[in-house]
C-alpha cells in the first residue's frame, strides 16, 4: 500500500451533522455531492482535523459544534496508514462554564496523545478549497499561510514553530509600547525571537526547494495545467543558502535593536520572515500569478497542490489525503480530465465535493459516490450508515 485512506469516518454532534458514519473502501475517489449548505464540506473539514493545525476552515472549537448539542463534538477515523491500522480521533467535552476555553483532545487508538501533530506519524493531508482562489491577489500574510500548510504536511512540527515566533513577536511589541522598557528584557525577548525566526524561514526555504524540484521533475506532466515557478521574497530567506542559521541570527537581533524605535512608533516590528512572500509565477507566460486569469490562477493552484502531494509521497512513501472541495466546478473538461488522470496516477484517497452530479461523469465508475442531503448522506455507490 502506497497510500493513507480512510475506512471509516465517524463525526458526533459536529456541524450540521448529530451523527454520521461512513465506510469506504480502499485509496480512490469519494466524491460528495448535493445542494450548496447541505453539508458536504462540513464532512471534509471534519476529515481535515485528522491534521494538525485548525482545519480547512480555520474555525475556533466551539464554531465546530452541532448547534443543538451541548457544546461537545468527536471526529473519529479508522484510518490504513503509514502504520498500518489506526484510530484517530479529536473533539472537545461539553464547556465546564460560561469563562471556560475549551480545549482540544487528540486519541490514538483510544489513548491520549498531545496534540494533533502526533497524526502525521499515520497520514498527510493536503487540500484545496474555493477560499483560496484568491490567493495570488490577496494580502501576503495568507500566502504565507498557504506556504505554512505546505510545510506543516511536511513538517509536523512547523506550526508550533510558527506559533512561538508569534508569541515572540508580541512579547516583544508590549515591551516596546512601555515607555520605559527594560534593555535587558527587550535583548533576551529579541535573542529567541531571533532563533524562532531563523527555524521558520529556514523551513519554509527547505520546502520551496523541494516543491521547486518536484515541480521541475513533473514538467511534462499534467500540461494541461500551466507550470509554476516559486520562491520566497526576503531577505532572511535570500541569505539562508549561503550563511549559517547563527550569523543570520546575529544580523536578525542586530537590526532588531537597532529598529526598536521604529518598530515602537508602528506598534509591530516591521522586519522578519512575518513579512516574507510566497511568490508564484506563471512560468509559460514569464508573469506573476497575480496577472494571470481567473481560470489560470486556479489552474495554477491545482498544479500547486498536485506537485505537493506528490512531493509528500516521495518523502514519506504514502500518498497524502487529499481533500478538493468544489474544485472541479470551474474548471473545463480538458483539465477535468487531466485532473482525473493526474489524481489516479498519485494513487490517493482524494475526497471531493460539488453540486453537478455530471461534473463527476469521467470517474463515477470508479468512486465512491454519496448524496448528501439535509446533513444526511445518502450513499450513490459505497455504504453509509
Amino acid at each position: 500500500m502506497t497510500a493513507a485512506f480512510i475506512r471509516r469516518l465517524t463525526l458526533t454532534n459536529f456541524r450540521s451533522y448529530h451523527a454520521a458514519q461512513v465506510s469506504l473502501g480502499s485509496a480512490g475517489p469519494v466524491v460528495l455531492t448535493g445542494a450548496n449548505g447541505a453539508g458536504k464540506t462540513n464532512l471534509i473539514e471534519a476529515t481535515s482535523l485528522l491534521a494538525p493545525g485548525r482545519g480547512l476552515r480555520r474555525a475556533t472549537m466551539e464554531e465546530l459544534a452541532f448547534s443543538e448539542g451541548d457544546g461537545a463534538w468527536a471526529v473519529s477515523a479508522e484510518i490504513e496508514g503509514m502504520l498500518g491500522l489506526s484510530t484517530l480521533g479529536t473533539g472537545i467535552d461539553p464547556p465546564a462554564g460560561e469563562d471556560a476555553a475549551p480545549s482540544r483532545k487528540c486519541r490514538i487508538d483510544r489513548e491520549s496523545v498531545g496534540s494533533a501533530v502526533a497524526f502525521a506519524d499515520h497520514l498527510r493531508v493536503v487540500w484545496l478549497t474555493p477560499a483560496m482562489d484568491p490567493l495570488f491577489n490577496g494580502p501576503a500574510s495568507e500566502r504565507r499561510r498557504f506556504l505554512d500548510r505546505l510545510v506543516l504536511a511536511v513538517d509536523a512540527q512547523h506550526s508550533s514553530r510558527v506559533a512561538a515566533l508569534e508569541r515572540s513577536l508580541r512579547s516583544r511589541n508590549r515591551l516596546l509600547e512601555e515607555p520605559h522598557s527594560d534593555p535587558h528584557w527587550l535583548d533576551a525577548v529579541e535573542h529567541e525571537t531571533a532563533e524562532v525566526a531563523v527555524a521558520v524561514a529556514a523551513a519554509r526555504a527547505e520546502t520551496v526547494t523541494r516543491l521547486s524540484g518536484a515541480l521541475a521533475a513533473a514538467r511534462e506532466q499534467t500540461s494541461a495545467f500551466p507550470m509554476a515557478e516559486i520562491a520566497l521574497q526576503g531577505w532572511m530567506e535570500q541569505l539562508l543558502p549561503d550563511h549559517s542559521a547563527i550569523e543570520i541570527e546575529d544580523r536578525y537581533r542586530t537590526l532588531l535593536k537597532d529598529n526598536r524605535a521604529r518598530d515602537a512608533a508602528a506598534g509591530r516590528t516591521l522586519d522578519g520572515p512575518h513579512r516574507s512572500d510566497f511568490v508564484v509565477t506563471h512560468a509559460g507566460k514569464g508573469i506573476p500569478a497575480s496577472d494571470a486569469s481567473t481560470g489560470e490562477q486556479k489552474a495554477l493552484l491545482i498544479r500547486l497542490v498536485l506537485a505537493h502531494a506528490g512531493l509528500i509521497k516521495e518523502m514519506t512513501g504514502f500518498a497524502p489525503l487529499l481533500l478538493l472541495d468544489e474544485v472541479v466546478a470551474h474548471l473545463d473538461p480538458v483539465r477535468r480530465a487531466a485532473l482525473y488522470d493526474a489524481l489516479s496516477g498519485l494513487g490517493a484517497q482524494v475526497w471531493m465535493t460539488g453540486a453537478d452530479p455530471a461534473a463527476f461523469g469521467d470517474i463515477v465508475g470508479r468512486a465512491q459516490v454519496f448524496e448528501v442531503r439535509n446533513a444526511g448522506v445518502e450513499p450513490v455507490s459505497g455504504k453509509f450508515h
